[in-house]
């Protein structure tokens, strides 16, 4: 294995200060593609990319290890759009073209961000693929054919399982974050995914460890690669400045991160768990600080809403579990506070590396607790961080000189929670039933002409307001009627809440429905007494 060792380091994706003075043209980017970089203000290359481009645009299988923030993804984006675009092929069908691997939901969206414009100058087209969504959308994306899918291994591999793709047709595929992958346990389906693709194809695999398995996979599927490394797996950014404040307890540690979320610009705090993600996300914005969390709670939409709102600056902090630490990429970041620090090194600089990207600068804040000071320090050493603790209070000058300028204090209201599945709102007249009693028709006087001669009541509720309705069983009669057996009865009347504690229940905190069963699942809630023939559709006959 032949290895390109640059010495120039890395600190950003898009800003000049940390080019080389390449252009993408010099390096034989196509000229589509290098002006849509241009258009970006991208128009120098990045030491991992002219290491990289030589070899992998002459199809050349490549292993580049570098840090968080290194500039990887144009790396790989450019010559797997190069490639397909030279080639020619029509797309198919469930056959996709090119395949990029990434561990979570939030890096596979952005890299697509990145690939599709590219994609597009060259009249290619992407999809992502990942779970935590309705699969529906991504098949029918799949099935209308597409150039470069870019997906977590999980889902694609049960969507190759069930037949909606197939791998036979892939020229290039890209492992990015494989370490990530590792870590995740991903390993085992990342291998059953590279066993089906060809093996004359190229793969390009970046990470910045080989451990946890990552080398088995280099040697298993990549073929005399060339190995490019920019630094290695402990370094950081020299524009990053670290901070170590201790605390002498629970309330000064409470206060001080309040003030530490209370500055003008943008800034991350990663807490362990996510309920204290969200707990947190919540005080804040009650404090006037508007905050967003990010964490495996959510749903996907939800975790775009909340992000759309960092990026937006409608929300200045993002409060997140290590779910954020790979992949989320929002320029501006200025400040990331470990508010409960990671035991690993490498998830401290993982998170860390959310700031100072883009040729920037950054702080980096990491309180710490009496009991914390020792794990603390042996994990900050094995990272490489020099920095000396101090002892602060909220008010103590390093924090007040760190925070800056205070932003004005909002309170954003929430979203009102949309309602799923609402139930029919009645006209005036309408039947109405009870939770309890005889099979009560519809109004006649009410019910619209399409009902039915000879339904069924509904099995709730006595008889129905404002007519004459058919009862049986032990409901009351009807007001301003009776309650008889009859045939005239109309359709099952509709009731908000169903038997068995099967209403959906709305959260003012998530904005969805509670319920006794999984989203997916279409059935209807199980009755849990009452007569069978009362859950017959209306209209039926006997």
């Amino acid at each position: 294995m032949t290895s390109t060792i640059s010495a120039a380091p890395s600190h950003g994706i898009s800003s000049d200060s940390d080019t080389t003075g390449i252009s993408f043209a010099d390096l034989g980017v196509p000229a589509a593609m290098a002006r849509v970089l241009a258009d970006q203000g991208k128009t120098f290359a990045f030491p991992i990319q002219v290491d990289t481009l030589p070899d992998t645009l002459n199809g050349k299988d490549v292993l580049g290890r570098g840090r968080t923030g290194s500039g990887k993804t144009l790396a790989f984006a450019i010559p797997l759009v190069a490639r397909l675009a030279a080639d020619g092929r029509k797309r198919r069908s469930g056959h996709p073209r090119a395949l990029v691997l990434a561990p979570t939901r939030e890096l596979a969206t952005q890299i697509d961000a990145v690939l599709a414009p590219l994609a597009a100058a060259m009249g290619l087209n992407t999809t992502v693929i990942f779970g935590g969504v309705s699969q529906g959308r991504q098949v029918d994306a799949v099935s209308r054919g597409v150039d470069i899918v870019v997906a977590c291994p999980g889902r694609l591999d049960d969507l190759m399982k069930q037949g909606h793709v197939k791998l036979d047709s892939i020229q290039a595929t890209v492992l990015d974050e494989a370490d990530h992958m590792a870590d995740l346990g991903f390993l085992p389906v990342v291998t059953r995914i590279m066993r089906a693709t060809p093996e004359q194809g190229q793969r390009l695999l970046f990470s910045a460890t080989l451990d946890n398995g990552v080398d088995k996979v280099v040697k298993q599927f990549l073929h005399t690669p060339v190995m490019h490394s920019v630094d290695d797996a402990s370094s950081h950014v020299d524009q990053m400045t670290h901070h170590i404040f201790e605390v002498s307890g629970a309330d000064d540690k409470k206060d001080l991160v309040q003030k530490l979320a209370s500055g003008s610009g943008r800034r991350i705090m990663f807490m362990r768990t996510k309920h204290h993600a969200k707990r947190l996300a919540k005080s804040l914005s009650a404090a006037g600080i508007p905050a967003v969390d990010l964490q495996g709670n959510l749903s996907q939409p939800q975790r775009d809403r909340n992000l759309a709102r960092f990026s937006s600056g409608d929300a200045l902090v993002l409060v997140a579990t290590d779910v954020a630490a790979r992949g989320v990429h929002v320029d501006g970041v200025e400040l990331v506070v470990h508010v409960d620090p990671p035991t690993e090194h490498k998830a401290y600089l993982h998170r860390s590396g959310r700031t100072a990207r883009a040729g920037s600068a950054g702080d980096v804040v990491t309180v710490v607790l009496p009991e914390q000071r020792r794990d603390v320090a042996q994990m900050l050493k094995k990272a490489s961080i020099g920095a000396r603790p101090q002892q602060v209070t909220a008010n103590s000058a390093p924090v007040n000189s760190l925070v800056g300028e205070i932003a004005p204090v909002r309170h954003v209201a929430e979203a009102a929670p949309q309602q799923q599945n609402q139930p029919r709102q009645r006209a005036e007249g309408e039947s109405s039933g009870r939770r309890r009693g005889g099979r009560g028709g519809a109004s006649t006087a009410a019910a619209p002409q399409r009902e039915s001669q000879g339904g069924r009541g509904g099995r709730s509720g006595g008889a129905a307001r404002g007519g004459d309705t058919a009862g049986r069983r032990t409901g009351g009669a009807a007001q301003g009627g009776t309650a008889r057996r009859g045939s005239d009865g109309g359709r099952r009347a509709q009731a908000p809440a169903t038997r068995g504690g099967s209403a959906r229940i709305y959260s003012s905190e998530t904005g969805v429905a509670a319920q006794p069963w999984k989203e997916s699942d279409d059935r209807p809630a199980r009755r849990t007494g009452g007569s069978r023939r009362a859950s017959r559709p209306a209209g039926s006959g006997r």
